[in-house]
């Protein structure tokens, strides 16, 4: 780990990030160039004495989440990024469909949504980050681990799952994953992580294996969508995608026809904030 070289190279990608870049408000009394350190700590889920305490080269020999943590709140490209791992002494992570880094351009867009519900999501359907209001309406997708981290996995696994969508909607729905997972399979191929999902998904759901059979294919990924949320009732929203072909990630990004009843049910949840029944 060369500690002079990590702090140097945090510093400087962090001075010339700027307020704007990432959604927040550079405000009249602000002194430095770039962002502050607990701004970066912010956005990288921290604390902000662990982040100075690497820029100021005394922190601990950071971890490979840590890194690629900091690496999403400096908002670094894939080659910055693998550059930072090879300061703090770790082999760069491989570039796969399943990578959690996500592409420069894409946060700063997502970072100008604040107020709206969106999230990045994968080809596997593993959500990557959220805005609060995307946490208000579907749930902290973010929290959970191993196969379940794909909402595909969890649609054919989960009964829970399936609560946030009227019950007429979910063959629909169980296409729209299978043939997902089925585009991604054929993308990555045997031994990968896709094929590890769907493998398993073989193993415990016939409905699912059923789909899977019929060799689905992927129509519109995001089309519109009606929610079943547990405190303001049915929302009725369309869904717009920005994919990111690099990275085989999209941003998705939830709105209302202003006036309707779902767009009110928006507003409501706004002020509700993340707080899910």
């Amino acid at each position: 780990m060369e500690r002079d070289r990590l702090a140097a190279f945090l510093r400087t990608r962090r001075e010339a990030l700027q307020p704007e870049d990432v959604g927040l408000p550079r405000g009249r009394r602000r002194r430095t160039g770039g962002l502050r350190r607990e701004e970066v700590a912010a956005l990288s889920d921290m604390s902000t004495d662990y982040y100075s305490r690497l820029e100021q080269q005394r922190g601990p020999h950071p971890s490979e989440q840590m890194l690629a943590a900091i690496a999403r709140g400096l908002r670094l490209s894939l080659d910055e990024r693998d550059h930072l791992f090879r300061l703090a002494g770790y082999a760069t992570p491989r570039r796969v469909l399943r990578a959690d880094h996500i592409n420069p351009g894409m946060m700063r867009i997502f970072d100008r949504l604040e107020d709206t519900p969106a999230q990045v999501v994968n080809l596997l359907g593993e959500t990557l980050t959220q805005t609060r209001l995307a946490i208000a309406l579907l749930g902290d997708d973010s929290r959970h681990t191993g196969l379940a981290r794909s909402l595909h996995y969890r649609w054919f696994t989960d009964p829970a799952t399936r609560r946030s969508y009227p019950e007429e909607d979910h063959p629909t729905h169980s296409r729209l994953f299978a043939a997902s997972l089925h585009d991604a399979y054929t993308r990555e191929g045997r031994g990968s992580r896709a094929a590890a999902i769907v493998d398993a998904l073989l193993a415990v759901s016939p409905e699912f294996a059923e789909i899977w059979r019929e060799h689905p294919i992927l129509g519109p990924y995001c089309a519109p969508k009606r929610i079943q949320h547990p405190q303001v009732g049915l929302l009725e929203l369309d869904c717009q995608t920005l994919v990111d072909p690099d990275q085989s990630q999209a941003l998705l990004v939830y709105t209302a026809v202003p006036g309707s009843e779902s767009y009110e049910k928006l507003q409501l949840l706004s002020v509700l904030g993340d707080q899910r029944i």
